[in-house]
């Protein structure tokens, strides 16, 4: 059952204009729809400004869309009142890419992770404070570190901090933009285990932003690609893996580099000029979509 459906997402952005030149429009995110079922990690993939951190904002509200739908449990996210998004937050969360720019750096790592809750009204300062502690244990940190600043803790534990906020209101729906693209390759593993530990312990649903394939390739259940705001291609992930239709799909998964450094491998440079960006996605098999 979907928890999160998108709905022709839209996002322009005006860019440019003064006293000789006109507006012109940057269509970030054009007509996007996909769902997200209970339980899932469903990865959106695609280089960058491709549209995909973007659409995350949009379905948080973080940047309001042009137009389109954000259906949560139901509910257009997008016609809430602002007090009614902000209660919808406590289940709808996001992780972002750079966790020291995420992380308030006058702040304790206690402060930062205890700000939702403070915002929200939830507990007693005791209670808080147990709470805190409590979250730092559940993503790997010792809590008698509590007390230092965010530049004080590796690019690892800052982003887990930035986890652990998240985590503090209970959300059942976690948006992870680039969790570990700015972490060193030895620690990305470390908390992209970290994230699946968690989501079988909380019963988390993901939506994972990414634009390494080899990390979606073993966290997710389902990929969508994008490619200049529109969804290129999308399906379950082992059928894009294996079956991709799309040349920019090809395209993204010739520059994953191969487990046998002697295997041969070809790099497929797209040409843009190929691509149709007005080509709908149709169905190539049973959940499997292209816009060929």
């Amino acid at each position: 059952m979907a928890m999160v459906e998108v709905r022709n997402l839209v996002k322009h952005f005006e860019r440019g204009g003064g006293l000789f030149r006109e507006k012109s429009i940057v269509r970030a995110v054009d007509d996007v729809s996909f769902s997200v079922d209970e339980g899932e990690t469903f990865a959106l993939v695609g280089a960058s400004g491709s549209g995909k951190s973007t659409t995350g904002r949009c379905m948080l509200r973080l940047t309001e869309p042009t137009s389109g739908e954000v259906m949560f449990r139901g509910e257009n996210v997008l016609g809430f009142s602002s007090a009614r998004m902000r209660a919808a937050r406590r289940d709808m969360q996001m992780v972002f890419q750079d966790p020291y720019s995420s992380l308030n750096p006058r702040m304790r790592a206690a402060t930062i992770v205890e700000e939702p809750l403070i915002i929200h009204a939830i507990g007693s300062k005791a209670e808080r404070r147990d709470r805190v502690a409590d979250l730092f244990r559940l993503v790997g940190l010792d809590p008698a570190h509590l007390a230092r600043f965010p530049h004080e803790f590796s690019g690892g534990q800052a982003q887990r901090i930035g986890l652990a906020r998240a985590l503090a209101l209970n959300p059942s729906f976690i948006i992870a933009d680039e969790p570990v693209s700015a972490l060193d390759v030895s620690i990305q593993a470390q908390v992209i285990n970290l994230l699946m530990d968690l989501q079988q312990q909380l019963k988390l649903t993901y939506l994972f932003i990414a634009h390494d394939l080899r990390l979606v390739r073993h966290i997710s259940s389902r990929v969508a690609v994008m490619y200049l705001g529109r969804i290129v291609e999308m399906g379950r992930t082992a059928e894009i893996f294996d079956n991709a239709q799309h040349a920019y799909t090809r395209a993204l998964l010739s520059a994953v580099p191969a487990l046998d450094p002697d295997a041969p491998k070809v790099r497929i440079e797209l040409d843009p000029a190929l691509v149709n960006r007005e080509a709908p996605l149709r169905q190539i098999s049973e959940g499997h979509f292209a816009a060929v």
